[in-house]
């Protein structure tokens, strides 16, 4: 899979999905008085704590940060997380063990991810979230992750734990948008527990939780289960050892035949990757010595894809 499906999959499966402001100015239209309870009651319980307390606007969306600020945009975060998987040694916990040297590590990084006028602020932002990462280690998950009640508990002092580490308009571009998924996906679970609610009632009250996130981030989570459906579709495909012509098959059933296409086109450009992968991690475990390690990366890799080797290689790496 590129990237963007990588991207995805890393922070679409590790989310637990609920809201952090709600986006919506208008009037709704009339719904029945159940639904208007159940989800006037989702919303009023889940407010944006951290950020209302920090001075921060929950009406406002990452867009009015990101343009203003370009140190804060919106792979903010998943730059930062790749950060941290380059920077890795396998094997070493440093993040709860020493983090003083992973963050050596991740300065030493810096450069290669910020441009020049914004890397003194980009250090001063990855030493903290360092410092958040190591707190959100101390933080206990809820005990039933399926009470609505006892993941709002935790989603706040989560909350709480990242006003402390960061401004407001980092806070909003590092945390916004997932924050806007995880109440939508708790006033969800609000919804499924209201047994007063006639189906009808339900599905109404679903559509309008799902009405209230506002339209990128609408289009942003259709996305994301697109890539997550392809991405299940590629993976089991890969233990069957699907043949060319059934993935295409496949692939055209679920998605169309032009998308079936570029995904045999990703197939072939991911399987040379890999392959291009094995030939240096081979070279590399039999100490060919720096020099030729070195020269053997140039001639694989192009000079963005060399950024990209240490983290393709923890990940092999990692615990599946």
């Amino acid at each position: 899979m590129n990237s963007g499906v990588v991207r995805v999959a890393i922070f679409g499966a590790a989310a637990i999905v609920l809201m952090v402001f709600w986006l919506r100015t208008s009037k709704p239209p009339a719904k029945p008085a159940a639904v208007e309870a159940v989800t006037q009651t989702a919303a009023t319980a889940t407010k944006a704590p951290a950020l209302a307390a920090s001075g921060a606007s929950t009406t406002s969306t990452a867009s009015s940060t990101t343009v203003a600020d370009p140190l804060l945009t919106a792979d903010l975060r998943h730059t930062l997380e790749l950060m941290m998987l380059e920077a890795s040694i396998p094997g070493n916990d440093d993040l709860a063990q020493n983090p003083a040297a992973l963050k050596q590590r991740l300065l030493a990084r810096v450069p290669h991810h910020f441009p020049a006028d914004q890397v003194a602020r980009a250090n001063a932002l990855v030493t903290r979230y360092v410092d958040y990462r190591v707190a959100l280690g101390t933080l206990k998950p809820p005990a039933n992750p399926n009470d609505p009640d006892a993941l709002r508990t935790a989603l706040l002092a989560r909350a709480q734990l990242r006003d402390r580490h960061f401004t407001p308009a980092e806070y909003e571009a590092l945390f916004a948008k997932e924050e806007a998924l995880d109440r939508y996906t708790q006033t969800q679970m609000d919804i499924a527990r209201q047994t007063q609610l006639s189906p009808a009632q339900r599905q109404a009250a679903l559509q309008e939780a799902e009405r209230i996130l506002s339209p990128q981030v609408q289009a942003e989570r259709a996305d994301s289960q697109r890539h997550l459906a392809v991405g299940a579709q590629t993976a089991a495909m890969d233990a069957q050892g699907t043949s060319e012509r059934e993935r295409y098959t496949q692939r055209s059933a679920a998605f169309g035949p032009d998308a079936a296409l570029r995904l045999g086109q990703l197939d072939s450009q991911e399987r040379d990757w890999q392959a291009r992968l094995s030939e240096y991690a081979a070279a590399r475990d039999a100490k060919v010595g720096d020099s030729a390690l070195e020269q053997l990366g140039q001639r694989l890799f192009s000079e963005q894809e060399r950024l990209r080797i240490d983290a393709a290689l923890a990940a092999r790496s990692a615990p599946k």
